[in-house]
């Protein structure tokens, strides 16, 4: 999926693994391996330690894939 084609929610103040696992056209489980291997970090909900994405997160980790010429999100 191209990347200029991901719409980022700006009225959300956080988003859902299940919703940036869909953004992205990946599953939850590589965006919890992406979280371990520290490319795209996750908050913890402090009532249930779920992991959630801040959209300004999302929009970085966007900008930062762009510059480098490179998707390989795997």
């Amino acid at each position: 999926m191209p990347l200029h084609h991901i719409k980022i929610p700006s009225k959300k103040r956080y988003l859902t693994i299940k919703e940036v696992a869909k953004m992205f056209g990946v599953t939850t489980l590589t965006l919890r391996n992406w979280d371990k291997k520290g490319k795209l970090k996750a908050l913890r909900n402090p009532i249930n330690n779920y992991r959630i994405y801040k959209p300004e997160d999302i929009e970085l980790f966007l900008r930062k894939i762009e510059s480098k010429g490179k998707i390989h999100l795997g």
